[in-house]
């Protein structure tokens, strides 16, 4: 199949995308519903915010970008972007959790679900993925593993462990890295110990590690000076494009998107921290922490 073959090239797996549908209608009915009582809590950014996100992924699994991923490693990298910075991204600032939970059959939440939540394992769970070490780690994990070459090149090579194995991990492990970031209501934003001292400052290493990582996978693909997928040099070059080339250029584009995402929020988190109202928090809270 040629270049102009692949811009029409609309692969829709339709197990995921009724995923993708369901979940959205689920979620806009949850949001419909805690409007009436918290508007002030989920204003319409927060719906397009997660339409935006399904909208995300579907664009990564079943666009052309799909099919030109798998001949050209710059593309393949577009698409992880998609699925590990901006569903993910996208979803979070939607806070899922309750328009998620209010959108249910209430039969589902009144039978299997409410005993399940009640007993708080759901809570217990979500808890301990989202410290930071143990999510930081998650990410890590997936993101290494993904882009060592025998694994990159089984996923390369069969569609059911890249679709469900490598998006799967990849989208997942990202929701889970982000959540602590952008502290969705009602998840418990890290906020002030008794003494005053703020947590949010743990955010900053935990953002700079993840850009190292990121930085330094990008940079062996930029640097190797040797093609690190064969499966690439297999394929027919599209553009006029060397697999070499088409390497560096995917070394790039991770690095400069991927520092763009982690440095920015860190840099944002900074200035909030340093800010005047941050400081006067920070005094009312000693001053009200019992003596």
């Amino acid at each position: 199949m040629d270049s102009s073959a692949l811009w029409t090239a609309w692969d829709i797996p339709w197990g995921v995308t009724s995923a993708l549908i369901v979940s959205s209608l689920i979620y806009a009915r949850g949001w419909a519903r805690i409007r009436r009582t918290r508007p002030e809590l989920f204003p319409g950014w927060r719906l397009a915010a997660f339409l935006g996100g399904m909208l995300a992924v579907f664009i990564a699994v079943a666009s052309p970008l799909d099919a030109f991923a798998d001949r050209m490693l710059s593309i393949h990298m577009v698409q992880h972007f998609f699925l590990w910075s901006v569903a993910p991204i996208l979803i979070v600032f939607s806070a899922p959790v309750v328009p998620m939970l209010r959108g249910l059959p209430r039969l589902a939440m009144r039978g299997a679900l409410r005993p399940l939540f009640t007993s708080g394992i759901p809570h217990r769970i979500g808890a301990f993925l989202t410290r930071l070490r143990v999510a930081w780690l998650i990410w890590t994990l997936a993101f290494l593993c993904w882009h060592i070459p025998k694994m990159y090149d089984l996923a390369l090579s069969n569609e059911y462990i890249h679709e469900y194995g490598e998006h799967a991990s990849f989208f997942l492990a990202s929701l889970i890295f982000w959540w602590p970031v952008i502290a969705p209501w009602p998840f418990r934003r890290p906020g002030y110990t008794r003494s005053g001292e703020s947590r949010r400052w743990m955010l900053l290493p935990y953002l700079a590690l993840a850009d190292v990582v990121n930085t330094a996978i990008s940079a062996f693909l930029c640097f190797s000076g040797r093609v690190i997928y064969p499966g690439y040099l297999l394929e027919p070059r599209l553009f006029g494009v060397s697999a070499l080339n088409d390497q560096i250029a995917a070394g790039a584009f991770m690095w400069v998107s991927g520092s763009m995402m982690y440095l920015v929020p860190a840099m944002i988190i900074t200035l909030r921290l340093l800010s005047p109202r941050s400081r006067r928090q920070r005094v009312y809270a000693t001053a009200a922490a019992p003596q």
